[in-house]
Parts: structure tokens; C-alpha cells; sequence
């Protein structure tokens, strides 16, 4: 199924995703990859269709939009700056929000579902979140640098499943959050394996 990019909605989700994350420390070019990653396929298993028609490529780090790298340097100046931050043996790369979003692009269902995205990864680090993405079946079955096929995101553990009632998301959002950021307080390097059999994923 062909599905469309959508350019002006995919810049703005990166200001609105920027703008939410301001105070995020954790936030940088790994986490908003899976970000736009988990917003665009959460709202094609649940809505039907993407947010932005972006298309996902299989990386070592996850799934990375690959038309960010363009749209991001048509920006930076106008919209949004990078801001560099050394962490530990990596320099965080982050983007900063210059004008508003224009959220009304958007529908409430797909803010919505961004939103959910965002409070689910916010006390996730850059591993964390890439651990989180090596669980998903369209990056496990593609080989790297292709395409991640949209239709994956109906998929858990291989298997066909049903979209909105039985999501990943529904899942997630079910869990004691609370008891999950304290947990990644607690253990701020957690492995794949402990990702998997803590959250049951």
C-alpha cells in the first residue's frame, strides 16, 4: 500500500515533539527517532494510516525516518537549532523548538496518540529506547537500511494482531507507570532482556 509523505506535518511533528521534550535531559537524535517512529506506526495499527507517510529504514541504533536528516538541515535557522551536549563517550544531538507547531495539522486522535508516545519514552534514555525498538517485528525482519513495512506494526512476536483493542500501546499504557520509571531510575542501563521481561514486552 502506497502511503504518502507528507513534509509540512512531518516538520511540524518534529516541533511539537521538540517543544514537549524541552525538558526531557534524555532527549536527542536516537530518542526522537523512535519517537516519530512509534507515533507514525502506532497510528497506522490504530488509525489506519501514518501521521506523516515518513519511511522507516532498518539502522543498528532502530528505526530512523529517512527523511529526517534533509528536512532537519532545511530547518535548522529557521525552525528549529541543534544544541550538541557531551554525554558520557557521545555528544548529544538536540533539537530545540524556535516557533510553535502548528497543531493544526493534526487530528485529535493523532496528537493523541504522539502524546502517549512521549510519556512512554520520557524516562527512557538513548540504549533504552533503541533496546525497546530491536523488539519490534518490522525492524527484527528487515535487513539493514531497508524499509520497515508499515504493515508490521500489526505484528507482535511475529504474530498477526488486532489493531486498536490489542495494541502495543494499550498494553503499555495499562502498566503502573510510576512503578516503571522508578524501576528505570534504579537501573539506568537496563539490558534487552530486562526491557523484555520487566515491561513483557
Amino acid at each position: 500500500m502506497a502511503i504518502d509523505f507528507t513534509e509540512d506535518k512531518f516538520k511540524n511533528l518534529i516541533l511539537y515533539i521538540a517543544k514537549k521534550s524541552k525538558e526531557d535531559k534524555r532527549f536527542g537524535a536516537i530518542k526522537l527517532n523512535k519517537i516519530l517512529y512509534y507515533a507514525d506506526f502506532d497510528a497506522y495499527r490504530r488509525l489506519g494510516q501514518s501521521i506523516t507517510g515518513a519511511t522507516y529504514q532498518r539502522l543498528d541504533e532502530g528505526p530512523a525516518p529517512r527523511e529526517l536528516v534533509p528536512v532537519r538541515e532545511r530547518m535548522i535557522g529557521e525552525s528549529i537549532e541543534i544544541k550538541k551536549a557531551p554525554i558520557g563517550r557521545y555528544t548529544q544531538q538536540r533539537i530545540v523548538a524556535l516557533v510553535e507547531p502548528d497543531e493544526s495539522l493534526f487530528g485529535e486522535a493523532e496528537l493523541r496518540i504522539v502524546d502517549q508516545v512521549l510519556e512512554a519514552m520520557w524516562p527512557m534514555n538513548g540504549k533504552q529506547v533503541t533496546a525497546l525498538s530491536h523488539t519490534e517485528p518490522g525492524w527484527i525482519e528487515a535487513e539493514t537500511q531497508c524499509d520497515i513495512e508499515y504493515e508490521t506494526a500489526w505484528m507482535r512476536n511475529g504474530e498477526p494482531e488486532i489493531p486498536a483493542e490489542k495494541g502495543y500501546w494499550a498494553r503499555w499504557n495499562a502498566r503502573d507507570f510510576e512503578n516503571y520509571q522508578k524501576d528505570l531510575e534504579k537501573h539506568e542501563e537496563l539490558s534487552l532482556d530486562e526491557v523484555k521481561s520487566r515491561y513483557g514486552l
